[in-house]
């Protein structure tokens, strides 16, 4: 695997460490392909992920989100029928799947419906985070507020 060296960012860019930390997550962490899942823009800061979960109940399946962090499991009940298969292609086992958000992505809701369970997401950026215009007025100097 490759290692990318990040150590020229932390001397001229302040809170760098975070981004690199999850770099080096996003390198290790390794989900295999179950669930099929799709992430989708339905429009400028709304998402939605879909993950394919045939066989699953809306009980069995658990959704959170923990800081970045939005994890989807799925925990299979035991059935107490011994069903003999010929052939089985519907996957029925356990799974865990991990997304990590961006800063102010938040969970709006989720539906399950046709084997597949939507998750909608939003980006709201606080008030005091969004650029703000500047009126240039003429002020008296800073040394005259403060010494007034």
């Amino acid at each position: 695997m490759r290692t990318i060296d990040l150590s020229p960012l932390y001397r001229t860019f302040i809170g760098v460490d975070r981004m690199a930390s999850l770099l080096d997550s996003l390198e290790t962490t390794e989900q295999g392909g179950f669930p099929p899942y799709d992430i989708e823009v339905i429009r400028e800061n709304q998402y939605r992920i879909s993950l394919a979960v045939a066989g699953f109940q809306r009980e069995e399946l658990t959704i959170e989100q923990e800081n970045n962090q939005l994890r989807v499991s799925g925990v299979k009940q035991v059935s107490s029928k011994d069903t003999n298969y010929l052939y089985q292609g519907i996957a029925r086992r356990n799974f865990e799947r991990r997304f990590q958000l961006a800063d102010h992505v938040e969970v709006r809701s989720a539906d399950y419906r046709d084997g597949l369970l939507h998750i909608d997401l939003v980006r709201e950026i606080p008030e005091a985070m969004k650029p703000r215009k500047i009126t240039i007025g003429t002020a008296q100097p800073l040394g005259a507020l403060i010494d007034g």
